[in-house]
């Protein structure tokens, strides 16, 4: 109706001028803004090489990041500079969608400019893996067509030593001022560095893009000497590299390592986790407040386990809990029998999709198992973008370690969060969207992404995925491990929390295994303030489907809602929150 009432208006416009002059001034607004996007965008095209060849930025020199501080101080001098031309801007003559763009990319600049005033910026590895196990990943976002990209690739691996030496300079630097990771959840730590060496070249992961099909573009010797480049590089960097990093790992950092738990211990540790809350839920809520949520939520969600245990024929919730942690018909024998599960349990999700979104995303998703080397120490599951651009699909990794860990009653709600219509519906559309590249590609605001992760979680109901007790006690113990978070997660950075009283927290709470709960508190520990993201972002999503419920009544089309919060991409939940209730007053 207001694009109809300035038409109307346009002859009037032309006699008045003023108008005219508005309109051309919003022109020159938006051009000036557009213009600070595109430096922005190709400046992280610049210094993110790997990134951008993921994007199809062909790379034939095959350049690689520069992981030092003085890079990182390089790129916040750029981010000061966008900043302060942001800030020069009238955004009161933006349309919506460039108040979006303009307010994405200051929140990201302002961020990245606050976090490298901290003394933990010097931080570069968690307890789940670090520049080693994110070199030795590349390869599965890169394109391998012809002969330049595998040289590209080889190009790369060459210059590993530098990325190894960059990244142990700057933990130095952390160890120097005690900013080093607590003792307690790095036990284990140097498998995921020893994992990566091989007596054999051949049967390193670095090695793993020349065992796939040979492509029809390059010619059966072409390509055995590119193998045998690689295979020498891998024996003459790689190993080298990767042993210099065990070494200076037992030696120096380990027996360094922090004695307390939480952030708040470490220099202006408590100053720094107010920023993480604030970075990772994009709210302004305390530690408190998000931890008397997380106690009203586990409170909630434990009522409803006791009465899905009554249900299933048991007296109490822990005696249901039992059964499901010691029967060995949940369990798998063997990793494929895993895998198998989890592939049925994707297809039959696969084709309930159209009954609940709208606008599908066309890239499809595939799974994998996650790396031996990592697997013991990490999570259950994590999901790995594609990329259309290059013909990469998305993946679904799954944890076949520990079998005895993995119950077949996890697998629904684990694959509905981990693929569609959790990461991969949303990151995979995103990528489609029609907006800036900085937005398709950069923006990733984890309380958007992990929170519309858990909202997918409860959409499995209405899929009907939980069709038996044990499946649906999967599911509420999945939404109480991610309320216990904010509970744990606080608790430890905040409110000086033991490891132990964390794990004691999360096994009175949750049906989760030993295993899956002492890999997610060390997680907790070693990456402050993410686990935050999930259920706060969870509860955004759920509070505004509410909304437009109510208010919308027999006009609320839960597809057309659901598209109505993936249709801007992931975006800071105040954000999230304009464009929802934008659309139920144009509904009305």
């Amino acid at each position: 109706m207001r694009r109809t009432s300035l038409a109307m208006l346009a002859p009037l416009a032309m006699l008045v001028g003023a108008p005219v002059h508005a309109q051309a001034d919003a022109n020159r607004t938006s051009s000036e803004l557009h213009d600070i996007i595109d430096d922005y965008w190709a400046y992280q095209l610049e210094q993110y090489p790997e990134f951008a060849s993921s994007l199809g930025v062909d790379d034939p020199i095959g350049r690689v990041s520069d992981y030092s501080l003085e890079a990182e101080d390089s790129r916040v001098v750029k981010a000061k500079a966008w900043l302060a031309q942001l800030d020069a801007i009238d955004t009161a003559t933006l349309s919506e969608d460039d108040k979006t763009n303009y307010g994405i990319l200051r929140r990201t600049l302002a961020e990245q400019i606050e976090a490298n005033n901290y003394g933990q910026r010097t931080i570069n590895f968690t307890n789940r893996g670090g520049w080693h196990q994110n070199f030795a990943s590349m390869q599965n976002n890169l394109p391998f067509r012809n002969a330049q990209d595998y040289q590209t690739y080889i190009n790369r691996l060459k210059q590993y030593a530098t990325v190894n030496d960059q990244s142990i300079t700057v933990a130095n630097q952390a160890l120097a001022g005690g900013y080093v990771q607590p003792c307690v959840s790095m036990v284990g730590y140097e498998t995921s560095i020893s994992g990566l060496l091989t007596d054999d070249a051949r049967e390193s992961r670095f090695y793993q893009p020349f065992t796939r099909k040979r492509p029809e573009t390059i010619n059966e010797e072409t390509f055995d000497k590119l193998a045998a480049e690689a295979a020498g590089t891998i024996t003459s960097v790689i190993n080298p590299a990767v042993k210099k990093h065990l070494d200076w790992y037992n030696k120096d950092y380990a027996p360094n390592c922090a004695q307390a738990p939480g952030v708040s211990a470490q220099p202006g540790g408590a100053k720094y986790y107010d920023f993480r809350i604030r970075q990772m839920t994009t709210t302004d809520k305390t530690a408190d407040e998000i931890h008397n949520i997380g106690l009203s939520e586990v409170a909630r969600i434990r009522a409803e386990m006791v009465d899905v245990a009554k249900e299933a024929g048991y007296d109490t919730r822990e005696a249901f809990i039992e059964h499901l942690r010691t029967d060995p018909q949940y369990y798998a024998k063997t990793p494929e029998e895993l895998m198998e599960k989890v592939a049925r349990v994707t297809k039959t999700i696969d084709g309930k999709m159209p009954s609940i979104i709208g606008k599908l995303a066309r890239l499809p998703y595939g799974i994998k198992e996650i790396p031996a080397e990592t697997a013991e120490g990490t999570t259950t599951a994590y999901y790995n973008p594609g990329s259309p651009d290059v013909g990469i699909a998305g993946f679904y990794y799954v944890n076949t370690s520990k079998l005895d860990q993995r119950p077949f009653w996890e697998i629904p709600a684990l694959s509905v969060h981990e693929a569609v219509p959790g990461h991969h519906q949303q990151i995979a559309l995103q990528q489609e969207l029609d907006m800036p590249d900085f937005r398709k590609h950069g923006a990733f605001f984890t309380a958007f992404v992990e929170g519309w992760g858990l909202y997918s979680e409860r959409l499995g109901i209405e899929m009907d995925l939980y069709d038996t007790p044990a499946k649906n006690m999967g599911r509420l113990s999945y939404e109480m491990w991610r309320a216990c978070r904010l509970v744990v997660d606080t608790g430890i950075h905040s409110k000086g929390w033991s490891k132990q009283r964390a794990i004691d927290f999360m096994t009175d709470n949750t049906a989760l295994s030993e295993a899956n709960i002492e890999a997610e508190v060390n997680r907790y520990i070693s990456w402050p303030g993410q686990a935050l993201a999930y259920k706060m972002g969870e509860l955004k999503i759920r509070e505004l489907r509410g909304k437009a419920t109510r208010e919308l009544g027999d006009k609320f089309d839960l597809r057309e809602f659901h598209d109505v919060v993936l249709g801007q991409g992931a975006v800071p939940l105040d954000m999230l929150e304009a464009q929802v209730n934008r659309w139920i007053e144009g509904q009305k």
